[in-house]
């Protein structure tokens, strides 16, 4: 993934997102294939940072990227991605 926008459903050119999370979960899945999950968050989160202070992140970017990846976590991962949510907003 060359940036954290690219986690979401695909944007559509006029700031819209669609897709499904099946196409999300394909993207991810081929990306980080054979990488653990620390170095799938230490990634995400490290492109997230930057987007946000170089100002290609919104917080409507981070929402869509929670809203896009909840249905794939369980609960303990839900929690996490929503305090790395709440953190990045913060920036």
């Amino acid at each position: 993934m060359k940036d954290f926008k690219s986690y979401s459903y695909q944007n559509d050119g006029s700031g819209n997102f669609g897709g499904t999370p099946f196409n999300l979960l394909a993207a991810l899945s081929k990306a980080y294939n054979g990488k653990s999950e620390g170095d799938i968050w230490k990634n995400i989160l490290a492109q997230a940072e930057r987007g946000k202070r170089d100002g290609t992140l919104t917080n409507e970017d981070l929402d869509n990227f929670y809203s896009s990846v909840y249905p794939m976590l369980d609960a303990a991962k839900r929690q996490k991605l929503k305090g790395i949510i709440t953190k990045l907003k913060g920036i």
